[in-house]
C-alpha cells in the first residue's frame, strides 16, 4: 500500500494541509482500516522514537532548523490520542535517551525515564550515550524506568546491568506474540571503557540471528529489532540497519537510532511473498531523527491465522499543532 492510499484509509481528508509526508494523524480518528480486509483482521499500531537526547522542552525559538519542534508534553498527547483511536499499541525506544539538555546534567536521566513512564512506553534499547554517567549511574536511574530494556548483544552478565537488561521479550496482544530485541553499537572510540565496565559487545548480526530463531521459537508472529547500530555508513563492513536486513531477513521491522536520520520514507527490503523473509516476506527499516521531533509509526495487520501479512509506516511531527 502507497502513502496516499494509506493517508485516505485514514480518514485523513485535511492531511495536506499540515503535511502528508509525515501527517499529523491526532487530528483524525481513525474509523477506516487499510487494505483487503478479512472478517477477523487485526491491526497493531507501533510507535518508535529514537536518540531523544533528554529533549524535554521544544527547541528554543532561536531561528535555527529546529525552532519550535519537539517537547516530551507534546509526544504525550499524541500518544495518548493515538491509543484512544488503536485498541493495540506498542511503544519503543531505540536508544540514546541520555545527554544533550541540562535536564540530564543537574538529575542524570530520572526525569527522561520518569517521562518516559508515564507515556506508557513498552521497550527501549541501549544507546552509546546511556552509558555517560557509567554503568552504576545507569542502573541507579532504572527504578525511574517503568519500561523494559532489551539489548542482545551486549553481553551484561559481568556487570552491575545483569538481571536488568535482557536479551529480548516477548508482549502478546490478542493472541498474537510479538518479538522484541535490541542491538548496540560498538563502544569502541564511543564509550569510555570506565563507563561501560562489565558490559562487553557481541557481533550483532550474531546476536539477531540467535534473538529471531528463539523468538520464533516462542510463536512469534513478528519480530521487531531495536537497532542503536546506525541507519547506514560509507563503509560497507559496518554493521547499520541496512547491512543487517540484508543479512538477518528473519526480522520483520528494525527500528533504528544512533545516526539521527530522518527518514521521510520507510525502507523495504524483500518484496517477496510471504515466507521468502522470515514470516512477513518484508523487512521494514524505519528511523526518526533525533530530538523527539518526530513519532514513528508503523501498523502491520494479521491475517486469521494471526500472521502478519502487510504493513503500512508513516510519521508524526510533533510541533506546537500538539499544543493545548
Amino acid at each position: 500500500m502507497n502513502r496516499r492510499d494509506f493517508v485516505r484509509s485514514l480518514g485523513l481528508g485535511g492531511a495536506a494541509a499540515m503535511g502528508v509526508r509525515r501527517p499529523l494523524w491526532a487530528a483524525a480518528r481513525e474509523s477506516h482500516r487499510y487494505g483487503p480486509l478479512i472478517d477477523d483482521d487485526f491491526r497493531l499500531v507501533v510507535l518508535h522514537t529514537n536518540d531523544t537526547h533528554s529533549r524535554m522542552d521544544p527547541f528554543p525559538m532561536d531561528g535555527g532548523p529546529f525552532a519550535g519542534l519537539g517537547g516530551a508534553a507534546r509526544r504525550a498527547t499524541l500518544i495518548r490520542r493515538v491509543r484512544e483511536a488503536n485498541e493495540h499499541v506498542l511503544l519503543l525506544d531505540s536508544g540514546d535517551i541520555f545527554q544533550g539538555t541540562p535536564y540530564f546534567n543537574f538529575f542524570a536521566g530520572e526525569i527522561e525515564f520518569r517521562a518516559m513512564t508515564a507515556m506508557g512506553y513498552d521497550v527501549a534499547t541501549l544507546g552509546n550515550h546511556d552509558f555517560d554517567n557509567g554503568v552504576d549511574g545507569l542502573v541507579a536511574m532504572l527504578p525511574e524506568a517503568g519500561f523494559q530494556f532489551v539489548s542482545a548483544n551486549y553481553d551484561v552478565s559481568a556487570s552491575a546491568l545483569a538481571g536488568h537488561v535482557r536479551p529480548h521479550t516477548v508482549r502478546e496482544f490478542d493472541g498474537v506474540k510479538v518479538g522484541i530485541f535490541g542491538l548496540g553499537i560498538d563502544f569502541e572510540r564511543l564509550v569510555l571503557a570506565s563507563l561501560h565496565e562489565g558490559v562487553r559487545y557481541t557481533d550483532p548480526f550474531e546476536a539477531a540471528r540467535t534473538a529471531c530463531r528463539e523468538l520464533r521459537e516462542q510463536g512469534c508472529s513478528l519480530v521487531i529489532c531495536l537497532s542503536h547500530l546506525g541507519y547506514v555508513y560509507a563503509d560497507p563492513a559496518r554493521p547499520s540497519d541496512r547491512t543487517l536486513a540484508e543479512a538477518v531477513p528473519e526480522i520483520d521491522l528494525i527500528l533504528g537510532g544512533h545516526t539521527h536520520t530522518f527518514l521521510d520514507e520507510a525502507v523495504v527490503f524483500g518484496r517477496g511473498g510471504a515466507g521468502s523473509r522470515g514470516r512477513t516476506g518484508f523487512t521494514v527499516v524505519n528511523q526518526v531523527g533525533w530530538g523527539g521531533m518526530r513519532l514513528g509509526r508503523v501498523d502491520v495487520t494479521f491475517d486469521r491465522g494471526r500472521q502478519a501479512c502487510q504493513w503500512a509506516a508513516a510519521g508524526y511531527d510533533i510541533d506546537e499543532r500538539l499544543d493545548g
